[in-house]
């Protein structure tokens, strides 16, 4: 899996674990393995400039995704995944630390933007939370490869509780 994370935001963030989580997530949904991913994180007014051209919402966000070749995961265990471009996830850490900093557990700006990431491939793989089945299990997925991908690295605590609704 070919993952690229570009920090355009000024603010010194954990980009190896951005990645290293992009590539756990993307690897649990059985995404091809010559697959491509982008990450750009921007700062707070770029983020404006994007929520506003793209969902015509005031004020910047948390996280954004632009699917590519709208990838799938596999049906089938036995199904072989197809190759593409998944997309671009662009996050951004000013909102990230603010929500770290207001979720009910409290966690820092990596992990949101650990978390966020999550979201995002999510989001590129057709995954959303408009209803509330859907967000049943999006989030329900999003736990599981946080808290995977936290197991793995040898991580203890809580996971860091959904901020994005």
């Amino acid at each position: 899996m070919s993952i690229d994370v570009n920090n355009e935001s000024g603010t010194d963030i954990d980009e190896q674990a951005i990645l290293d989580v992009a590539r756990y997530a993307v690897a649990r949904m059985r995404i091809h393995p010559l697959s491509e991913l982008s990450v750009i994180v921007v700062d707070a007014e770029a983020m404006e400039q994007l929520h506003i051209q793209w969902m015509d919402l005031p004020g910047p966000t948390d996280v954004m995704s632009f699917p590519m070749d709208e990838l799938r995961p596999p049906a089938k265990d036995d199904e072989e995944p197809p190759q593409g471009l998944l997309g671009d996830i662009v996050l951004c850490p000013e909102v990230a630390k603010k929500q770290g900093e207001e979720a009910p557990t409290g966690h820092s700006m990596d992990e949101e933007l650990q978390l966020l990431t999550v979201h995002g491939v999510l989001h590129l793989l057709g995954y959303d939370h408009e209803e509330p089945d859907e967000k049943a299990e999006m989030f329900g997925l999003q736990a599981a490869i946080i808290d995977g991908w936290r197991a793995e690295r040898g991580l203890t605590g809580p996971s860091p509780a959904p901020t994005v609704t």
